[in-house]
């Protein structure tokens, strides 16, 4: 078995690919328009499957908020320089909710972001 996708729903897609390509580098790699469905489909990621797990960005028509909900948490991705990360999302636009730094008890560098839906990105600094 390997981790494909994670599927998050958003309330507009264009704004949702604009953040995960333009502040996170992710590449778009297709798009699904299901209009029979009424729902639109968007893969972002780093590289497409099967060798790289996928982000599934999905627009059911006329719904443009979602509750969050409790049992979610957030998304791990690792960055080779994460104050430059946060720069990145900055400049693109978005919203660093924790400042880089050491996580609480250990040695790794983390900061947190919140997407355009308020879905949770940690970035973890790789060494």
């Amino acid at each position: 078995m390997r981790l494909l996708h994670t599927m998050l729903r958003v309330g507009h897609l264009q704004r949702s690919v604009d953040f995960y390509t333009q502040a996170l580098g992710m590449q778009l790699l297709r798009t699904t328009d299901r209009p029979d469905q009424q729902y639109s489909m968007a893969f972002v990621g780093y590289g497409s499957n099967p060798d790289h797990a996928e982000i599934e960005l999905t627009y059911n028509y006329g719904v443009e908020q979602y509750e969050m909900g409790t049992a979610f948490g957030h998304i791990a991705l690792g960055v080779p320089d994460v104050v430059a990360a946060c720069d990145q999302v900055r400049a693109a636009g978005g919203q660093v909710t924790r400042e880089p730094g050491p996580v609480k008890g250990g040695t790794t560098f983390i900061a947190f972001v919140v997407d355009p839906d308020g879905y949770k990105i940690e970035l973890i600094q790789r060494t």
